[in-house]
């Protein structure tokens, strides 16, 4: 799967991922408000989502353009890099979707997560 970016054009890569990091934000700025932790922040700015949730860790989903990808360093499982399949950012190695492993990572975390997969 890595390198079949040829699927989505760059304008429909743009869309998308921003689509995703905006609803990312909107939903972990309100659950980690929710959540009051110590040292907690949600960033926004350039393609780049920075989640702090203190002494737990930061998350950081970034837009990677050149190979129409969004990349996650995550505090629980480290790297990862997410193509679109079908309107879904996957990690090609497992098939696991960015949502999904997000929403079980923060529970695993904290105890909570906020509702990212239908």
């Amino acid at each position: 799967m890595p390198g079949q970016h040829a699927e989505v054009s760059e304008h429909e890569y743009h869309r998308l991922a921003d689509e995703l990091l905006d609803m990312l934000q909107e939903k972990l700025e309100m659950f980690v408000e929710d959540m009051d932790i110590d040292g907690s922040d949600v960033e926004h700015a350039q393609g780049v989502l920075t989640v702090k949730l203190g002494r737990h860790g930061t998350y950081v989903i970034n837009k990677q353009t050149p190979n129409r990808q969004i990349w996650m360093s995550s505090p629980v499982s480290g790297p990862f890099r997410y193509d679109c399949h079908a309107g879904k950012w996957v990690y090609g190695r497992t098939g696991q979707e960015l949502l999904q492993q997000v929403q079980q990572e923060l529970q695993q975390l904290l105890g909570a997560a906020p509702e990212l997969v239908e």
